[in-house]
């Protein structure tokens, strides 16, 4: 289907994004641990362990606070995280729906994703207060920019739960295998740690998860308040918007078929 198509049913996303927001963040106590108290949960924790009883000093970060530099890259990586997982099992989990009425079968996908990227950023930005006003010297005037990368970050977060989607319908346990996956993407990604401590012969290799970028950028940008952009910005931007388009491809030439598996 094409785009100008898929706008037509723009009322109908609304109502999926309504819905999953709804179901799974409103009223419940469930939806508000993983809206709040999850995410602060891990900043703690993790920053207990690094700083209090390993006691680890980064040399790059001696005029930082490591909760500080752990928290502005751990709640995009939460977003991109959870948007996957949930994007992964919209359209099985929603069988039911897919056999009885025709509709474009993405806007699953789209509404899970979207839900996750509103809830974390809404925590996100508090987070973001509560550090400057606790002291933080947080550059909050590169925002407008922040929020440009995690909309990046966003569309190659679709691209990714398109493409895992379409394999969960396919392969039931596609969803199984994400946790582990995401255990070791989350250590290769510098978030615990700077990336100048990764040694010299594997920074090319780290720059080639999209996640060392968007982290990296975010980091930048509101710690070192470095706001130039270039070509690796630009060339990130293009690689998300080709990858969300290659697995959309992919993921309607399976959708047709989904109704025999589910």
């Amino acid at each position: 289907m094409r785009l100008t198509e898929l706008w037509k049913f723009r009322w109908l996303f609304l109502n999926l994004l309504l819905r999953e927001i709804k179901n799974r963040y409103v009223g419940s106590l469930s939806g508000i641990f993983s809206m709040i108290f999850n995410p602060l949960a891990l900043l703690a924790i993790y920053a207990f362990v690094f700083a209090t009883i390993l006691r680890i000093k980064f040399p790059a970060l001696a005029e930082h606070n490591f909760t500080v530099f752990l928290a502005l890259a751990l709640w995009p990586w939460l977003a991109f995280q959870e948007g996957t997982q949930r994007g992964t099992v919209s359209v099985q989990s929603n069988g039911s729906l897919v056999k009885k009425v025709a509709f474009p079968h993405e806007l699953l996908v789209y509404s899970a994703v979207t839900a996750t990227y509103i809830v974390h950023l809404v925590g996100f930005l508090l987070v973001l207060l509560a550090l400057v006003l606790f002291g933080s010297a947080i550059n909050l005037l590169a925002l407008p920019l922040v929020i440009s990368i995690l909309g990046v970050q966003f569309l190659f977060t679709l691209g990714l739960a398109l493409a895992l989607a379409a394999m969960q319908v396919l392969l039931k346990d596609t969803g199984q295998y994400l946790s582990p996956v995401f255990m070791i993407w989350f250590y290769a990604t510098p978030i615990l740690y700077p990336a100048s401590l990764v040694p010299a012969s594997m920074q090319q290799v780290i720059m080639l998860n999209p996640m060392a970028y968007f982290t990296g950028r975010i980091r930048d940008l509101l710690l070192y308040k470095n706001c130039q952009f270039g070509l690796v910005d630009a060339a990130e931007i293009a690689g998300a918007v080709l990858f969300l388009l290659l697995a959309r491809l992919f993921f309607n030439r399976l959708s047709p078929h989904f109704e025999d598996f589910l």
